[in-house]
């Protein structure tokens, strides 16, 4: 059977006015169109509908056992076809999945999960590690909100650039480095280096800049995250580069030095993305605000909150 959508109308029109010429006003068509449809409907159903009684017209016994029923299931089709775009922060009960890079979830995860609390009190969010591996999350729809430096060259992810970051050196107070006028290239090059990587890789974009100086460095050690690095360099003479943004903290808590990176590189990014599905869910749409607010706000180190 080929279901027509219109004829549900049409029915459900017929039933609540009782006449052709009331259900085509309602429907605003034409009456010799509604007989048409009462027509169709009278052979699809094998049931009359609706029946002369006089000058009036009298529904049938199923029609009267069927009349809210139809009504209902049209309702949920054009609440299906045409869903609300209101959002009721207050009600809303939703979990949300979000993979991001551990030192954004430092920087940016407490001013976010506080205007979520605020605002949207039933919704909770879930943090996850990022893998050493590429993972296919956001796109399976386990994952609703990535944030790492990586722009996804996916198409059906989408991405918003939300912050930028400056990357220093992060060493310990007294590292020799902290006792020269100038961090220079050469100095740099010369110090022994930790690299963050959550796949242990030993080299990155700054061995490439170095290169082009013909200078090298020795990477002595790599560890998955920016805290444990940080641990491993402030009791010792270790050199971390980092994102600016990250390693304030590191300065604050832990007694480090910051010290300006000696080569020509362009800002670390701060990508935003979700699969492409989400891109009109209402509530997706404002934790994507939120989160873009929170993390540019870190980044920058305004220390504002989400609202």
């Amino acid at each position: 059977m080929q279901l027509d959508l219109n004829l549900l109308a049409a029915l459900d029109a017929l039933l609540e006015e009782g006449s052709v010429a009331g259900a085509a006003d309602r429907l605003h068509v034409t009456a010799p169109a509604m007989s048409r449809s009462l027509g169709r409907i009278r052979r699809t159903t094998g049931d009359q509908i609706l029946v002369r009684t006089g000058r009036t017209m009298t529904p049938t016994p199923y029609a009267i056992a069927v009349r809210e029923q139809v009504h209902d299931l049209l309702q949920q089709v054009r609440g299906v076809l045409a869903p609300s775009r209101e959002l009721d922060l207050a009600t809303l009960e939703r979990t949300f999945t979000l993979r991001w890079h551990d030192a954004l979830v430092a920087l940016g995860g407490p001013a976010l999960l506080s205007a979520v609390r605020e605002q949207a009190p039933g919704v909770r969010l879930r943090f996850i590690a990022e893998s050493s591996i590429d993972t296919p999350e956001l796109r399976r729809g386990e994952v609703d909100l990535a944030a790492n430096a990586d722009r996804p060259s996916a198409p059906e992810i989408h991405a918003d650039r939300v912050a930028e970051t400056a990357q220093v050196v992060v060493v310990r107070r007294g590292h020799p480095l902290t006792r020269v006028k100038i961090v220079t290239a050469a100095r740099y090059a010369a110090a022994e280096h930790i690299t963050v990587s959550r796949r242990g890789r030993l080299g990155n974009i700054l061995d490439d800049a170095l290169a082009g100086l013909d200078l090298t460095r020795r990477v002595v050690v790599t560890a998955p995250t920016e805290s444990a690095a940080f641990e491993f360099a402030r009791g010792s003479d270790l050199v971390v580069t980092a994102p600016e943004s990250t390693a304030r903290s590191a300065a604050t808590d832990l007694g480090m030095v910051l010290l300006p990176l000696p080569l020509d590189l362009p800002p670390a990014p701060v990508y935003l993305s979700w699969h492409q599905r989400y891109d009109t869910d209402p509530a997706h749409m404002w934790l994507r605000d939120l989160a873009r607010t929170a993390l540019t706000g870190a980044v920058s180190g305004e220390g504002q909150t989400a609202r």
